[in-house]
């Protein structure tokens, strides 16, 4: 049985209001789990021990049952987040073209290493770096992230420049996506709450979608009349593998 009285010391009347907003969404509560630990994140900037008993308070888990979520996927945190997550792709196309340099910069200069914080978690201009995974821009390479906004075609010398900007309390434009917001408030966003304060949700979301680089093959194909062959009506579908 979860001990009700560690929650509420931690999540408000308000956060519990957001709850259950967000589990009225689904048909079964215990699908609203992946974003109920993201409102978690937006308000601890982790996914706490008390972030997992809320967890399985609102929606009748386990804490168990939560705990092998909270630990499977990597966007939630087990420690305390800076304002800014800053994410280098290290994957193998963006670390051949400079991805690996660029987190050996931004490590040096931070005097971190993956998953550790420069400054005290939450302040301003604190920053989390961490070694990501494949950020599916491989035609934009080397790429970060910064709260899971994109920096594209990146240096040693840009990023670097990006993060001392973070540093100062500054916010420099994504290369695509919605205007930067800090670690807790894209984690906000990720729990489905578009309410930044004194904008609308436009504001809070809207931005360069694509870039050059994407739409570029679309854009010569269309010039030229090139089309993709048309998919036969009668056309015959290869048979079904028998089930052994």
């Amino acid at each position: 049985m979860t001990d009700m009285s560690n929650t509420s010391a931690v999540f408000g009347e308000d956060v519990r209001a957001d709850a259950k907003q967000i589990i009225g969404r689904y048909p079964e509560s215990r699908s609203a789990l992946l974003p109920m630990l993201h409102l978690v994140q937006s308000v601890q900037g982790h996914v706490s021990t008390e972030g997992i008993e809320f967890c399985a308070e609102q929606l009748d888990l386990s804490t168990a049952e939560v705990s092998a979520v909270a630990t499977f996927y990597t966007m939630y945190k087990r420690k305390p987040c800076g304002q800014h997550l800053v994410s280098v792709c290290t994957n193998t196309l963006c670390a051949a073209l400079g991805g690996d340099s660029i987190y050996r910069t931004l490590s040096e200069h931070l005097g971190v290493g993956h998953d550790e914080t420069a400054g005290t978690p939450g302040e301003e201009g604190s920053l989390t770096l961490e070694h990501a995974e494949c950020l599916a821009a491989c035609d934009l390479g080397p790429v970060l992230q910064v709260n899971y906004e994109y920096y594209d075609n990146q240096t040693p010398e840009k990023a670097l420049e990006l993060v001392k900007a973070l540093q100062r309390g500054e916010k420099p434009a994504p290369t695509r996506g919605a205007p930067l917001s800090d670690f807790r408030g894209a984690e906000r966003q990720l729990a489905g709450f578009f309410d930044r304060p004194g904008g609308s949700y436009e504001d809070t979301v809207d931005g360069p979608s694509a870039a050059e680089e994407t739409l570029r093959g679309a854009r010569i194909a269309n010039e030229r009349g090139w089309t993709a062959p048309a998919m036969p009506d009668d056309a015959e579908l290869p048979p079904l593998p028998e089930k052994k």
